[in-house]
């Protein structure tokens, strides 16, 4: 095994890209998720156990094996919380670093991915409808919010402000849909989110530099297949 190994599906996804990084999983010492959000999954078969995740990447059977979710992913930080809870539930692995610099899916974007979806009509492209698109839409807008962000409370604040008012002006005029938060209730709600994912939160290109100069082995798991 080479010091990086990148496993990618080669079609439309569902081509065991889990099974495979789970095999490699057990030499490698770190695990890295680069791309995608919650909108791909892998199944993990414990004993008569059966561990769906989403945002956390393959590698958790392995206690050793540090599990990265990378900077070009999009997270939504109600899923990984509900993942985390679940394998400690389970007594399995919550050796994770989350990237600083991972872009967050807010409520509102899974909101418009429902109504680009309808919008889009027989031109859709089969969203699963988890906020994905429009976060990525935030990001190259440059008024996306980060993790980071979530750990300062008067720069998230201002940050949020920005987005939300982007967001809400989009929903209402462009698809004349009503929009359902308040500013107060998204910023209270998502500070309790940094809290709780504040101690897994890293410089991950910082790490798996020193990891790669350290002669470590380094795995990426991607998400969705090549042809999506």
């Amino acid at each position: 095994m080479s010091n990086i190994v990148v496993v990618i599906g080669a079609q439309w996804g569902d081509e065991g890209k889990g099974k495979v990084t789970d095999y490699f999983a057990a030499r490698a010492d770190f695990i890295v998720r680069f791309q995608g959000g919650n909108n791909a999954g892998h199944t993990i078969i414990l004993g008569d156990k059966t561990v769906k995740l989403h945002l956390i990447p393959s590698g958790v059977l392995h206690k050793n094996c540090k599990l990265v979710i990378g900077n070009g992913v999009v997270v939504d930080p109600r899923v990984l919380i509900k993942e985390l809870t679940m394998l400690k539930k389970e007594g399995l692995s919550t050796n994770l670093l989350i990237s600083d610099r991972a872009h967050l899916i807010m409520p509102y974007h899974v909101n418009i991915d429902y109504h680009l979806t309808n919008f889009q009509n027989e031109l859709a492209a089969g969203s699963t409808r988890s906020g994905i698109a429009p976060v990525y839409a935030d990001k190259l807008y440059r008024h996306g919010l980060r993790i980071t962000d979530l750990l300062n409370k008067e720069l998230f604040e201002r940050r949020l402000k920005k987005s939300f008012t982007f967001n809400k002006l989009l929903i209402e005029n462009v698809f004349n849909e009503k929009f359902e938060y308040t500013l107060e209730n998204i910023l209270e709600e998502f500070l309790g989110f940094g809290e709780i994912i504040r101690p897994y939160v890293a410089n991950v290109t910082e790490e798996l530099s020193i990891a790669l100069k350290n002669n470590k082995q380094i795995m990426f798991e991607g998400a969705q297949g090549a042809c999506l």
